[in-house]
């Protein structure tokens, strides 16, 4: 998902996104613990994901502050 894609979400989406995003590392973390994730690079692209998103629905909470 590309920075493109994040903007034209709702804000219900966007929060609904977040919270899906951090089970899937949850899980995906849990996994790695277990036994070897066979990429270990998704752990990474699912936090930058999350960082992502959360800045995007950071700054529409300062836009509307204004």
């Amino acid at each position: 998902m590309n920075n493109n894609e994040i903007r034209e979400l709702s804000n219900k989406e966007l929060t609904a996104r977040i919270n899906e995003e951090r089970l899937s590392l949850v899980k995906l973390r849990l996994n790695h613990a277990v036994s070897p994730v066979e990429n270990p690079n998704k752990i990474n692209e699912s936090k930058k994901l999350i960082a992502r998103l959360l800045t995007e629905s950071r700054k529409r909470q300062l836009l509307n502050a204004q």
